[in-house]
């Protein structure tokens, strides 16, 4: 059942992000040539309205295959003749649509199981948090000067800047209060803690879903991206990178941990990681790689500041070469993963 579960949430994910290039190529006129969920070979298709529909054999990935060819630019519904600003429109709405889709899903989750407020619900004896007055029922607003929305993000600043002194901004009694701490070793757990303790849920109404759904996604973008900067500078290696093989053992591993407890306590967990992996998607492919979304990006905002189009042979050649960097990364990280699963 969780590999069930993992094909079905990222065969929706990829959906949805295809689903954003076409609504917005149509929207656009311009020609979509095919339209297909999955890879390899076709198990079913339909046109319609010049578009081939198809469902194809291996359940990953899609494709919006829109009128590019070189040799049609003849073509008004060509993607090349199109001004500027709608190729860039289109190229970047596969990305939002992953963010707008991580919105709807948060919303749902927050409606169902409520929303954590970064109160502080308890103080632990002997840690900075204490000695520096914070005490239970008090809010945190900052930590190391990035605004804090819901209690995950205090965790999660402090599991990236393990040790790390921190300045942190509360309120306490409605009055704001700023003391620097410096993480101490629990020598129990072997991590450092500031030692406040919180995360309770607390029942949402529509506005403040509205609200933290738009909190949730904020904190898994830059969750994200903040996971991106330390693989950049070293901090963590790229043997810990996931691919779909990872992604299948997260998602069995949550369901097998969460059956116990119900559908319902199911449906939350799957939902909170399918939450995170259209955040994820959607800033990977905002990545300004050749081959990704953002590689394209990068090329058309060229175009956009020159005033004409880089030659197409040499824009070509990149995304060649970054999809064969792109192929070389994915069985790496495949290869990673397997060696972390089943050995």
């Amino acid at each position: 059942m969780g590999i069930i579960f993992a094909i079905i949430i990222f065969s929706f994910i990829v959906f949805f992000h295809e689903l954003g290039h076409f609504s917005l190529a149509k929207k656009n006129g311009i020609d979509v040539e095919e339209f297909s969920i999955g890879m390899g070979p076709t198990l079913f298709s339909k046109e319609y309205r010049g578009t081939r529909y198809c469902i194809k054999l291996l359940p990953l990935g899609g494709s919006c295959m829109m009128g590019e060819d070189e040799e049609a630019t003849d073509s008004p519904g060509n993607f090349n003749n199109k001004p500027v600003w709608a190729r860039i429109s289109v190229i970047a709405a596969g990305p939002v649509f992953n963010f707008i889709l991580a919105f709807v899903f948060a919303v749902i989750l927050i409606v169902m199981v409520g929303y954590d407020k970064p109160v502080v619900q308890s103080v632990d004896s002997g840690f900075p948090a204490q000695e520096a007055g914070i005490e239970p029922g008090d809010t945190i607003v900052k930590m190391g000067g990035k605004k804090i929305n819901i209690f995950r993000e205090i965790n999660f600043y402090n599991q990236f800047h393990q040790g790390e002194k921190v300045e942190v901004t509360y309120l306490h009694d409605g009055k704001k209060e700023t003391v620097t701490l410096t993480p101490k070793l629990d020598k129990e757990s072997d991590y450092y803690r500031i030692g406040i303790g919180g995360g309770s849920n607390t029942k949402a109404n529509i506005g403040t879903a509205l609200q933290y759904g738009a909190y949730e996604v904020k904190f898994w973008i830059c969750t994200t991206m903040e996971s991106l900067k330390m693989l950049v500078t070293g901090q963590i290696g790229v043997d810990q990178l996931s691919g779909p093989v990872g992604i299948v053992d997260a998602v069995d591993s949550t369901y097998q941990q969460s059956k116990s407890y119900g559908f319902l306590i199911v449906l939350a967990q799957l939902m909170n990681i399918s939450i995170l992996l259209s955040a994820n998607l959607g800033v990977m492919n905002l990545l300004p790689l050749p081959a990704l979304d953002g590689g394209r990006l990068v090329f058309l905002f060229i175009e956009m500041i020159r005033g004409k189009r880089v030659p197409p042979e040499k824009e070509g050649y990149v995304h060649l070469v970054g999809i064969m960097l792109l192929m070389a990364l994915m069985v790496f990280v495949m290869y990673n993963d397997i060696r972390r699963v089943f050995f």
